[in-house]
């Protein structure tokens, strides 16, 4: 499988890359620094350097043309603004589907997150609405569109090691936390599940492994 990776050098994409790389699979990893390429090395991938706030549909496409899958993992991340919550979280993924269409490439899982489907409490403040608010344009759009898509919203993300036991179903599950492991983990096993596409998946710790949990999904 050829897999290009949207937001390569975030903590769940280096993950999902290496699991990907050790199987065998080629994985193409787009990444806005170049500095990060060794990491992407590293990790088994190929760097692909696109600057998704400022490149165009054409340029995309042509970046991933081939791929059998498309990952969007991006997220403009703790720290930024919400002008980056918009121009990351909501404009690149819909740049990335854009680009996808065009270049014939149906599988687009998408990272999105928890919460989307209502307000953010107030307390929260305005960079957290939105980003949920970008989320969730980004869903919306996605949704609309004639790909096999699917959207996957984790938990609370750690960095502890993967348990390899989650709970993955249709909203809603919880809001308890999942590990980046696991996440990469089961984005590997709904690459592997045609079947499940066209369906919005939440995703937090439990006591089902990762491969029992996406082939109940794909059951008829």
């Amino acid at each position: 499988m050829n897999v290009a990776i949207a937001g390569g050098h975030g903590k769940i994409a280096l993950r999902l890359a290496r699991l990907l790389a050790a199987r065998g699979d080629t994985v193409l990893s787009l990444i806005r620094n170049p500095d990060h390429a060794d990491d992407i090395r590293a990790a088994g991938a190929g760097p692909l350097q696109c600057d998704l706030e400022r490149a165009d549909v054409a340029e995309v496409a042509e970046k991933i043309a081939g791929a059998d899958a498309v990952v969007f993992a991006a997220g403009a991340g703790p720290g930024s603004g919400t002008e980056r919550k918009e121009t990351v979280d909501r404009d690149a993924s819909i740049l990335m589907a854009d680009a996808a269409e065009r270049a014939g490439v149906r599988p687009f899982l998408q990272i999105s997150a928890m919460g989307v489907d209502s307000a953010p409490p107030a307390d929260r403040g305005e960079v957290w609405a939105a980003y949920v608010r970008a989320k969730k344009e980004a869903e919306e759009d996605l949704r609309r569109r004639d790909l096999d898509w699917l959207i996957l919203r984790p938990g609370r993300l750690t960095d502890d090691p993967g348990t390899g036991t989650v709970t993955l179903a249709e909203p809603y599950v919880g809001h308890e936390a999942v590990t980046r492991d696991d996440v990469a983990a089961v984005l590997v096993a709904l690459l592997d599940a045609p079947g499940v596409r066209r369906r919005v998946l939440e995703l937090i710790g439990g006591n089902t492994p990762v491969d029992e949990a996406v082939e109940t999904l794909a059951r008829p």
